[in-house]
């Protein structure tokens, strides 16, 4: 049996200062276990046989684990299924005879490179003003003798889930990177690791968030729908509470 004919609309844009437009292309004998990245993989295998410039797009473990594959699928961050990253999608998401629309994010803090591959180094920047825990704490104390409680460290766990791949930016209509920042706030604010740092940690990353050009949080939720680690909205809010306490106790 022969595989699925696509029409394939791609942002094509040959540097971060040139003009993009969507393009066409179509491919042919696509499986429907085939991964997105392997239905990309045969069009850029196409176009390389053709001695056409092969579309740029960013990935490395495909398995969804690093969160490279940004990807813009149909209007929505990493495709149709939610909970997944692009590479995770299968094509047998789609029938034959589909156009599907690929672009990249798109957001002041992401500009495009090439193609699909933007700059993120702004989330980088984030963790580098305060993500992080540099109080010298010596050797690892006995399991047993920092106790915390049990909720409160699946809470934690939850939003170190977090692989900063940027689809909440992408999907936000203000490009926010609330969902981002209160993640990475969340996990240390919630650990008795992270309390000799929390002030400056949620003034810093916010104030770094702001200069990077992302927006505010709305209450939109729509990063909460795309987030492929299921990162809840709540963590936006222990994010607001934590700002309002260290605006107040701030030196």
């Amino acid at each position: 049996m022969s595989g699925m004919r696509l029409t394939l609309k791609i942002w094509r844009q040959k540097g971060p200062n040139e003009r993009g437009e969507l393009k066409a292309y179509g491919v042919e004998d696509i499986s429907p276990e085939m991964s997105f990245l392997e239905m990309l993989d045969a069009l850029n295998e196409k176009l390389i046989r053709m001695g056409e410039d092969p579309v740029a797009f960013d990935h490395d473990c495909r398995e969804g684990i690093c969160g490279m594959c940004s990807l813009v699928i149909d209007g929505r961050a990493h495709g149709k299924d939610s909970g997944k990253t692009s590479c995770d999608m299968r094509m047998r998401s789609y029938e034959d005879g589909d156009t599907i629309t690929i672009e990249p994010f798109r957001a002041k803090g992401f500009p495009v490179v090439k193609d699909l591959v933007v700059d993120r180094s702004a989330f980088d920047r984030i963790i580098q003003a305060g993500g992080y825990v540099s109080v010298n704490t010596g050797a690892a104390p006995e399991a047993n003798s920092l106790p915390v409680p049990h909720r409160q460290a699946e809470a934690a766990m939850d939003n170190a889930a977090c692989i900063g791949c940027g689809a909440c930016v992408a999907a936000c209509p203000n490009a926010s990177a609330m969902l981002f920042v209160s993640a990475k706030i969340s996990q240390l604010a919630l650990l008795p690791q992270g309390e000799p740092e929390r002030v400056r940690r949620a003034l810093a990353m916010l104030e770094q968030h702001d200069k990077e050009g992302f927006g505010s949080c709305t209450n939109e939720a729509e990063c909460e729908q795309v987030c492929p680690k299921s990162i809840k909205i709540s963590s936006i809010a222990r994010l607001n509470r934590e700002f309002l306490r260290a605006s107040v106790l701030q030196p």
